[in-house]
């Protein structure tokens, strides 16, 4: 192997959102072998790169689905946004389905006022840690304005008419899963949109060239590495493409089961450093 991509929610962090030091001594001990690293990632690239930054690593990280890659000297290598005329019919479908989204966009984050994406977030974290407090639910959201560069919008409608703006990435939240599938019903025929979700409670709408898959052979073709070459770790629907399209695919033990039949490994949960434990097996039989 000569490159590994690994996603980050559900797959390289572990449930508090961090880099385990295990994980972290796993991706070093590969690249002081000469084996390249990249994230991949549904996240913003600010996003991305604060829980990568805290365990010291630095790589090329491919975000937003593919939307956008950056070098490692944080050069925008790629980008692919959507067009604005699919944009504003997400816009319009989601609204009359009543479902909640933000657009991810070469400005940052937008959203439309700060007390619903609150009530939001607490309710998406309250699904997904039924475990924690609410004033542990509460730091959590909070946390999301830390992590994005989130910026409120009375009307969508404004948006959309900046001469300048890129829409990179819609995502759409809904703890009524009938809702999120009535949305995905009306858009699954348009051939300018690609749809995928990183969780049950949501729907991630990009470019068609915006997926992981793509994205991921572009940077490896420009550091003269085969997708053969490449061993790539996911967990969820947004990962599909990389994981069908690397020489070795690993899902996490935590992976959907649609994702753990696409791959020829299964690793071990996010949460138990399964990264590290596929990063090691990789290595073992590499010395061999």
């Amino acid at each position: 192997m000569k490159l590994i991509a690994t996603d980050l929610d559900g797959t390289l962090l572990n449930k508090k959102g961090e880099v385990s030091a295990e994980n972290a001594k796993a991706i070093r001990m590969a690249m002081d072998r000469g084996i390249k690293f990249v994230v991949a990632t549904g996240r913003s690239y600010d996003a991305a790169s604060k829980p990568l930054q805290e365990v010291g690593l630095s790589c090329p990280i491919i975000c937003l689905n593919g939307a956008n890659t950056y070098s490692l000297n944080k050069e925008l290598l790629r980008n692919a946004p959507m067009d604005l005329t699919v944009s504003r019919k997400i816009q319009a479908i989601c609204r009359k389905e009543d479902v909640y989204f933000e657009l991810f966009t070469n400005n940052g984050v937008y959203s439309t006022n700060r007390e619903h994406f609150m009530e939001v977030m607490v309710d998406i974290l309250t699904s997904t840690h039924p475990n924690s407090s609410e004033a542990e639910i509460r730091i959590a959201a909070e946390q999301r304005f830390q992590n994005e560069r989130v910026q409120f919008v009375h009307n969508y409608d404004d948006l959309f008419s900046m001469d300048d703006i890129e829409i990179y990435k819609i995502l759409a939240f809904s703890l009524e899963k009938g809702k999120l599938s009535n949305v995905r019903s009306q858009l699954d025929k348009e051939t300018e949109l690609a749809i995928t979700s990183s969780g049950d409670i949501n729907l991630e709408f990009n470019h068609p060239d915006a997926q992981k898959g793509i994205a991921l052979a572009n940077l490896a073709d420009s550091m003269g590495v085969r997708m053969e070459d490449v061993m790539a770790l996911g967990d969820n629907f947004n990962d599909a493409s990389m994981l069908q399209m690397a020489g070795i695919g690993v899902a996490m033990g935590n992976a959907v089961d649609e994702i753990k039949e696409l791959c020829s490994h299964t690793t071990k949960s996010n949460n138990d450093h399964g990264v590290a434990f596929a990063i090691e097996q990789m290595l073992k039989k590499v010395s061999l």
